[in-house]
């Protein structure tokens, strides 16, 4: 079991085909934390009002979560866009607390804003109508990501996301990450913090925007990347985290078992290079 201070994972999806449940799963069962952030988007409800999609590892996946609270681990819950109706519960339920925003503080003492993204993204604060336009076409590319991974493991090629590809090289998603990250930073400023946590755009990264730490964990329907805390407060972005693909996924009822994590075909903690950036 690899131990860690603290994690960050957004945007899981539960409720939607995209949602890589089996991959969150292997990760959880190999790696443990102190302090579990749940940084917004856990459940899809605007996806699940359009129609019920609910498989067994995606209740896995809620009760291995509760699982690890109930073992000690401190989890915090910040609503995102997608599952907004839990706003409305905010509060302390045993290990887990439902909060708008928190502020973390590392190992090394630097304070970090934990926050959706949500909030500054105007699409979604403004323009609600398009906003689920923009899902139901993400949701179609979603959906071709799996028929495209199919034809590519059988000639041997790794797993390749068909959205993220997309969204990378269309010029207005571009420029709407950028202004996205400079806009979540200026925010932060407000609240005397030398870093940012947050997800929403699905693109996992570390870097530095106007000497802020910006940090975005990703996501677990493109990406499957999670930020990650050691004991000496330096934080690591994992992604393209993925089983074997002939492993069997067990429930999360189950008794934890070592089962080592793939990420870019190695078992962690070996994992390649691009696939892992860290600062201090």
């Amino acid at each position: 079991m690899n131990q860690y201070r603290t994690a960050w994972i957004s945007d899981l999806h539960l409720g939607t085909r995209g949602c890589n449940a089996e991959a969150l799963l292997y990760f959880l069962r190999d790696y443990d934390f102190e302090t579990l952030y749940l940084v917004g988007d856990l459940i899809d409800i605007w996806q699940l009002r359009r129609g019920i999609y609910w498989p067994q590892s995606h209740s896995d996946v809620i009760q291995k979560i509760l699982r690890k609270g109930r073992k000690g681990t401190r989890i915090i819950y910040i609503p995102g866009n997608h599952d907004e109706f839990v706003s409305g519960f905010f509060g302390a339920y045993g290990n887990i607390t439902v909060e708008k925003h928190a502020i973390h503080e590392t190992a090394d003492k630097r304070r970090l804003l934990v926050i959706h993204g949500h909030e500054l993204d105007t699409v979604v604060q403004n323009i609600k109508w398009l906003a689920h336009v923009g899902d139901i076409g993400y949701q179609l590319l979603l959906k071709l990501n799996r028929p495209v991974n199919f034809v590519r493991r059988i000639f041997g090629r790794a797993h390749w996301s068909l959205s993220a590809y997309v969204k990378k090289s269309v010029k207005n998603a571009v420029s709407f990450i950028g202004q996205f990250e400079e806009a979540i930073v200026r925010y932060s400023k407000d609240y005397s913090v030398q870093g940012v946590v947050c997800g929403h755009i699905h693109s996992p990264v570390i870097r530095e925007i106007e000497n802020v730490g910006y940090y975005n964990s990703g996501d677990w329907v493109e990406s499957c990347s999670v930020l990650l805390e050691d004991h000496h407060g330096k934080i690591s972005l994992l992604t393209n985290i993925h089983p074997p693909a002939d492993a069997k996924v067990e429930t999360a009822d189950t008794e934890d078992e070592d089962h080592p994590v793939l990420i870019n075909g190695a078992k962690s903690p070996r994992m390649a290079e691009v696939e892992t950036q860290t600062t201090a």
